[in-house]
């Protein structure tokens, strides 16, 4: 699914590092499979990549409605009592979402979730699927 993915673990650590408040980083394909993850357990990444997918579609839904939009969601961000979640377009069919607590600072963490979208968005790929197999 992803190449290099040793390498991508100690980036999405140096944006946990770089950011205080991060309590779990998820990449995720555009259908809602975990690609990578840094912090959290397992099944909680598993599930907020599933809620990602159907989040990223409502965006690109509404996205439609705004005059001149192209239909592509680049960011999404809701506050929550405790915290916050991102949810910011990584590459073809990939996203990278982030759970936070209040420390974390809204604007930093968007500039340095692109920041490191730009430096590994090709990496951030997940090839389309059909049928459980890569098309």
């Amino acid at each position: 699914m992803i190449q290099q993915r040793a390498n991508f673990d100690w980036m999405l650590k140096d944006l946990a590092d770089g950011v205080p408040g991060i309590e779990m980083i998820v990449v995720l394909s555009a259908d809602g499979l975990r690609i990578a993850r840094y912090g959290g357990d397992p099944d909680a990444a598993d599930r907020v990549a599933a809620a990602c997918a159907g989040l990223q579609s409502l965006a690109h839904a509404v996205a439609h409605e705004i005059p001149g939009s192209d239909g592509r969601m680049k960011m999404v961000l809701i506050e929550i009592n405790g915290g916050y979640f991102y949810l910011m377009a990584a590459g073809p069919n990939a996203y990278l979402a982030v759970l936070s607590d209040v420390v974390a600072e809204p604007g930093l963490m968007s500039n340095r979730m692109r920041d490191l979208v730009v430096r590994i968005g090709a990496h951030l790929t997940s090839p389309p699927r059909r049928n459980g197999q890569t098309v």
